[in-house]
């Protein structure tokens, strides 16, 4: 059997999550239609991670076992002919057997958009927000982040998840425009709705709601009741997959 990784990237307004879901559209399951399509048999994938419904994905890796060898260029064509136009195939290449698209990947990239001034062209990928945020306190707060490994408090409450370990890298906020930003965060491995989760509470120190001494305390209880609310998950990107010895 021979493996090739799948990389793609989708608006993911329409779906209801990277995942194949019982009674709702999903990312997963237009990518396994179109290769079952095209390779005339049922066809799994498996993508490096778990995207929430309406979350977007700039770069997203999946990979899928076949019999046959494949041309990955003539590959890549024909599926973005059948995949609807909010999913993009950029290659389609071998790898060797023993990478896993979910299980090799070393780092994960999100990125958080926000605006602070009320435009139509970026609402659909942005969040508006009116708040006086203090984007030092916010920025102080987030590089805590990078001391700790533990982030039960942003897991949403009933993930099926074995651990809440997670080895944070980069968490900052970025101003792109007098009006925009993005927070930006590097990480292992997340947890289910935890980048959300976090840039939710990092507004609340941001609106000196917490200082950054409830920050912390709130990280250190791995209470998901103790952080703030989840943000809206339209203005969320996975923006990178990193895999040692591959480019």
């Amino acid at each position: 059997m021979a493996r090739y990784f799948i990389y793609l990237s989708y608006d993911g307004t329409a779906y209801h999550g990277w995942q194949v879901q019982p009674n709702g559209s999903s990312v997963q399951a237009e990518l396994q239609r179109a290769l079952s399509i095209l390779l005339r048999k049922d066809v799994e994938v498996v993508g490096a991670g778990r995207t929430d419904a309406g979350v977007h994905a700039r770069l997203m890796v999946a990979h899928f076992d076949v019999e046959d060898p494949l041309d990955g260029q003539q590959m890549t064509y024909r599926l973005n002919r059948i995949l609807p136009r909010d999913i993009a195939v950029s290659r389609v290449e071998e790898v060797e057997s023993s990478l896993h698209a979910r299980f090799s990947a070393t780092s994960r990239t999100y990125r958080y958009y926000i605006h602070t001034r009320k435009d139509p062209f970026l609402r659909a990928y942005s969040c508006e927000t009116h708040y006086d945020l203090d984007f030092d306190a916010m920025n102080e707060a987030a590089a805590f982040l990078l001391t700790q490994d533990d982030f039960a408090s942003f897991c949403k409450v009933g993930a099926d998840v074995k651990t809440t370990l997670c080895k944070v890298t980069h968490a900052q906020w970025h101003q792109t425009s007098p009006s925009t930003w993005y927070f930006e965060i590097t990480a292992n491995r997340f947890l289910r709705n935890m980048v959300r989760a976090v840039v939710g509470t990092l507004f609340d120190v941001g609106r000196h709601r917490v200082s950054y001494d409830e920050f912390k305390r709130i990280i250190e209880t791995r209470t998901r009741t103790a952080a703030g609310e989840s943000m809206p998950g339209h203005a969320l990107f996975l923006e990178d997959i990193h895999y040692n010895g591959i480019t």
